[in-house]
């Protein structure tokens, strides 16, 4: 990890494939692909490190009051294909995304083998909300989110957060900085201390397969 590079930061490697073996050992060791379409695979590990540990979400009182009026019905790993679908077509207009094809691909190869996971937010049986990652052990790496109405990728975040609270995960990986990510509690973490904590947490007894919400969660 020390042959990161500061400037880009975080840049490690150039290349390889995205083979669900090779994405993996990847998040074990804190390193995740980043690319645009039509560059190589690019892959990162930067320093510092956007993290939150479930139980510390912060819920505005907004938000609170939105999610109990109980208009969206939120779900687990229901629509994964449709979730990063919309994900990349969301950040279509950002020359910068990097949900390509191929990212899609992979990633639904790792939902179909029980490691990647979406949270769903409906309103009147459309999907209007979500976010995907991976997991690992009792780590949960974020990867993208989207929202066609107000908030909804925050119900989808809060729900999240309360699940794997629930089941004992004790940080999710926010990978990159952002206002909306800060808004929710993540901050950043040294990446010495995020890779420190992966290593204690990664190799615990995992929840591999198909996820749901379960009843009596902890709601606002």
């Amino acid at each position: 990890m020390s042959d990161a590079l500061v400037e880009p930061n975080g840049l490690l490697a150039v290349g390889g494939d995205l083979r669900p073996e090779r994405l993996l050992t990847a998040y074990a060791n804190g390193i995740f692909p980043w690319y645009e379409e039509g560059q190589p695979i690019l892959w990162w590990s930067p320093d510092p490190r956007m993290c939150l540990r479930p139980e510390q979400v912060i819920i505005a009182r907004s938000l609170r009051k939105l999610i109990r009026k109980q208009q969206f019905q939120v779900t687990m790993d229901r629509a994964f294909m449709d979730v990063i679908r919309l994900c990349a077509q969301t950040r279509a207009i950002d020359p910068g995304t990097w949900i390509s094809p191929d990212m899609q691909a992979a990633y639904c190869e790792l939902h179909r083998l029980g490691y990647a996971h979406s949270i769903e937010v409906w309103h009147e049986d459309i999907l209007v909300g979500g976010l995907y990652g991976v997991a690992l052990g009792r780590l949960f790496f974020g990867e993208s989110m989207f929202s066609l109405q107000s908030n909804t990728s925050k119900i989808a975040f809060v729900f999240l957060c309360r699940q794997l609270q629930q089941w004992n995960f004790r940080l999710i990986d926010c990978q990159m900085p952002t206002e909306h990510l800060s808004t929710l509690g993540a901050a950043e973490m040294p990446r010495a201390q995020f890779l420190t904590l992966l290593h204690s947490y990664y190799d615990k007894e995992a929840r591999v397969g198909e996820w749901s919400l379960e009843p009596g969660l902890l709601l606002p």
